[in-house]
């Protein structure tokens, strides 16, 4: 048992003792200065009603019943209105770090999940240019969320859905059309809601040198009519531009993901809905719910019904369909390929579409429960260098691009740097700060400490496989700064688990940060090398375990654990 556990059990056995009824479950917290103790309960406050008695008095006669060693306490003081703090003896706080060393990787890992299959759907972007650091923040959320989950026992599936279809589809083709055709000395001009990045002429330039230059007065002809606002006559060119474009970003963004070091079990293809007919089989099931009523030429949904704020429109008036259904058709595929649970990973600008989507998955009533999918939404990413604000990139044109920040600062910055604040709020991005090598840079401050921990090993010319807890003394852990060090060490497998239930990676984030500055703290004050044989293996073995669990959470964020910087 840890020591909050033994700790609990004998609240319990001391409650039970003075008359507390069955059943109790006492919380324990840690103290907010680490000088009033390792633990601290309000258990007696909880009592005062059961047992008639102030909380206060119900506090001290839990502290005189309560049996101390087996607890591992060695002192005990109540604060306030009946607040128990509790310090625990150095060897039974340290104790505990034997079983870090023992689970070495699997450290903070559950199976709290037992196997349950969880789809996490993430990036999830229109394959009509370059990822941009929106997507970028969203890469790094939804990869985080499917390691918290994968270590907590689920069976996780990463999936990127390709909108691979519809009206920005049709203007990436246009735009493709439009270069292709001034490569060929035809004056055109990029359609309005067309892509101006240099990324497009690329492509359009591999275009040519892969099927030739088409006939000029085909592609005069079809700049004519985009000029116009209508598509190209000659339908089966316009489509094989449009099909090259798409494959070439797939391929682009893939690139993208590459250098972010993110990958996907699923990619699913938006287009494949139509081509298989889910869409209209949706559509089929939503009418004959009774759900549906057609006005003004538009077939809609009684979205209200299911708590949406007005109806919406599912099949306009030119017989296509708004985004909103092949959404609805899609997670009838998520619900019906097993994934009882599922999460979005999504910008905020999605929000409008979270009550439609689950209004529509609730109509068509085939079994997906209420409240499914769930949603994570993230705030927009704002960069900055130099005190200014960056906008645009060289290759994008209108915006910045992940692969930009990966290049200027590194692929670890940028993860951490993108997963520091809570995914709801706003996020800067200075580049100059994340490309300093300085303790004001969170992620080289974190790196640097597990630096520091590997390089006792080095120095002292030990392999750190050769440390186990075997004959350790832990009670020769006695400073203050190991004390904190230990205790914050013993609570990363509870953080990561509250992380992964509530879906937040920011957590474990902020607790690699502390964690860092208690390591950098405990090695600026206290030898390990040079000392005498107890305290040296003791602080070998601490040494060990925190550079283990930094490791460990670095790995949940998927940044690397450098042994030199």
């Amino acid at each position: 048992m840890t020591p909050d556990e033994l700790l609990r059990a004998a609240l319990v056995r001391a409650a039970i003792a003075i008359g507390a009824p069955d059943g109790i479950t006492p919380v324990l917290e840690r103290p907010r200065d680490p000088a009033h103790g390792d633990w601290a309960t309000n258990l007696a406050m909880t009592l005062a009603k059961p047992l008639g008695k102030k909380p206060r008095d119900i506090a001290e006669s839990l502290v005189a019943t309560l049996d101390l060693a087996a607890a591992g306490v060695s002192a005990t003081e109540i604060a306030g209105p009946g607040f128990i703090n509790f310090r625990l003896d150095a060897g039974a706080l340290a104790r505990p770090i034997a079983d870090i060393i023992a689970l070495g990787a699997a450290y903070g890992r559950s199976t709290v999940g037992q196997g349950t299959l969880v789809n996490v759907e993430f990036v999830s972007a229109n394959p009509t240019g370059p990822l941009h650091v929106g997507h970028g923040r969203q890469a790094a959320l939804g990869d985080a969320i499917s390691a918290l989950l994968s270590g907590a026992g689920y069976a996780v599936a990463r999936e990127f859905y390709y909108n691979d279809a519809g009206v920005q589809i049709e203007n990436l083709a246009k735009s493709l059309w439009v270069r292709v055709a001034q490569r060929a000395g035809v004056e055109a001009a990029i359609p309005d809601g067309g892509y101006n990045g240099d990324y497009i002429t690329e492509i359009a330039d591999r275009y040519v040198a892969d099927h030739g230059t088409p006939q000029r007065a085909v592609l005069t002809d079809g700049a004519v009519a985009i000029a116009t606002g209508t598509r190209p006559d000659d339908a089966t060119l316009f489509d094989a531009m449009r099909a090259y474009a798409v494959a070439a970003l797939r391929v682009e963004q893939d690139l993208d993901l590459k250098a972010f070091g993110v990958q996907f079990d699923v990619y699913y293809l938006e287009s494949s809905l139509y081509t298989d007919g889910k869409v209209q089989e949706t559509v089929d099931l939503l009418v004959k719910g009774g759900h549906t009523f057609e006005q003004d030429g538009a077939l809609w949904l009684r979205t209200t019904d299911f708590g949406d704020d007005k109806d919406r429109v599912m099949r306009k008036r030119d017989g296509t369909y708004t985004y909103f259904v092949p959404d609805v058709a899609y997670h009838v595929t998520k619900w019906q390929r097993g994934f009882t649970r599922a999460i979005n990973v999504q910008g905020s600008d999605h929000h409008g579409t979270v009550v439609r989507v689950r209004a529509g998955l609730q109509a068509l009533e085939v079994g997906v429960p209420q409240g499914y999918p769930a949603y994570v939404l993230h705030q927009m990413v704002t960069v900055m260098r130099g005190g200014e604000e960056v906008k645009i990139s060289k290759r994008a044109g209108s915006y910045v691009t992940v692969r930009d920040l990966i290049d200027e600062v590194g692929r670890d910055a940028v993860r951490y740097f993108f997963l520091m604040r809570k995914g709801d709020s706003q996020l800067v991005f200075d580049v100059d700060l994340a490309r300093s090598q300085s303790e004001e840079n969170p992620v080289y401050y974190i790196q640097m400490a597990h630096a520091r921990l590997s390089g006792i090993f080095r120095v002292g010319e030990i392999d750190p496989a050769t440390i186990t807890a075997d004959g350790v003394q832990w009670e020769c852990l006695v400073e203050d700064a190991e004390r904190e060090l230990v205790s914050a060490l013993l609570d990363y497998p509870r953080l990561v688990a509250g992380a992964a239930e509530a879906l937040e990676p920011h957590r474990v984030a902020a607790w690699l940060l502390e964690t860092a500055r208690l390591v950098h703290l405990w090695y600026h004050k206290h030898h390990v090398l040079g000392e005498p044989e107890h305290i040296l293996r003791a602080r070998l073995a601490l040494a060990k375990a925190a550079r283990q669990v930094l490791a460990n959470g670095l790995g949940l964020l998927g940044i690397s654990a450098p042994e030199r910087m």
